[in-house]
């Protein structure tokens, strides 16, 4: 059964509705924005660490991204995400500057959806 309770977080993902490719999934419980087919923000306002902005990256991107916004650090389980606390003082400056980022296309943020699920070999039949 979905839950019911609405993520408090949404207002984050309402500058980039305006995105034509943009999108909204839920995933761990919480809300995902996609853009341009990249995973970009997770929001999310449960307990801890799942309370706050998780910004999709990899793990060579968080140097250039923490030096910008020294807010933002590795999160606790998914340490090559970054993310901010929502109870952080410097959240909305981080919340607004990151948002700038993904409607600029930046590519320091996002990362391919599933590029850890294991791919199927593909059995080819012999042309006859």
């Amino acid at each position: 059964m979905p839950s019911k309770v609405r993520n408090s977080l949404l207002w984050i993902f309402e500058p980039l509705e305006n995105d034509e490719t943009f999108f909204r999934k839920r995933m761990f419980g919480s809300d995902a924005a996609y853009v341009d087919g990249l995973l970009c923000l997770v929001v999310a306002d449960r307990g801890e660490p799942w309370n706050g902005l998780l910004v999709c990256t990899s793990r060579e991107r968080h140097a250039a991204l923490i030096e910008e916004m020294p807010a933002l650090r590795p999160h606790k389980v998914l340490g090559k995400w970054l993310c901010i606390a929502q109870d952080d003082p410097a959240f909305e400056d981080v919340v607004q500057r990151i948002i700038s980022l993904v409607l600029s296309h930046d590519s320091r943020i996002g990362v391919e959806p599933g590029s850890r699920r294991r791919v199927r070999s593909i059995r080819q039949t012999p042309s006859i």
